[in-house]
């Protein structure tokens, strides 16, 4: 490691993939072991209230999951994590983790990344919930980022532009689309 400029990056796997809000230096598809991309966090600002949650992702524990890992420039780095802490812990329903991400890029990789994982204690996570449970908080969510529905709905475009599958939203987001949009999707 000597001689070594120390690399520092952060994983995303929901609407950091596509509205990340801090500068990088690259973006790289990458894949972690040991947690999976769920709507399992009620929305209580970003994309609901209390008193009409919305759902959002959380990294669960079990499984692997797709998504980006940025580098961040050395000289940035205390003001992205500044930025991620206000942004992913505003109600403290993630924790904050060191995990070792596999970079797909051109030269596969290991490097360790700052991501957000949930906490499975605290009262917002939803755990897992049936099609029609998710359904009906994404169709009521809407909070200071917007509707539920388009946060979900980009998502996935999102995760298609890269070429990820993740059949579970899938099948959420041909829910939440109109009905002759559906039928032209599928």
């Amino acid at each position: 490691m000597k001689g070594q400029m120390r690399q520092f990056w952060v994983f995303g796997y929901g609407s950091l993939m596509w509205r990340p809000g801090f500068d990088h230096v690259e973006a790289v598809p990458a894949l972690l072991h040991g947690f999976h991309r769920r709507l399992c966090i009620y929305s209580h600002i970003y994309r609901g209230d209390p008193a009409a949650p919305g759902l959002v992702l959380g990294l669960d524990r079990g499984g692997s999951c797709h998504g980006v890992a940025f580098r961040v420039a050395p000289e940035a780095w205390d003001e992205t994590l500044a930025y991620l802490r206000a942004r992913e812990q505003i109600t403290l329903v993630y924790r904050e983790a060191l995990v070792r991400v596999r970079l797909l890029g051109p030269e596969l990789r290991k490097v360790a990344a700052v991501a957000y994982v949930v906490d499975r204690n605290h009262p917002q996570y939803a755990g897992e919930l049936s099609l029609e449970e998710q359904e009906k908080y994404v169709r009521q969510g809407c909070g200071q980022s917007g509707p539920c529905r388009d946060y979900v709905l980009n998502t996935l475009a999102h995760l298609s532009r890269m070429g990820i599958r993740d059949r579970l939203l899938e099948a959420l987001g041909q829910r939440l689309l109109p009905p002759h949009a559906a039928s032209l999707a599928g």
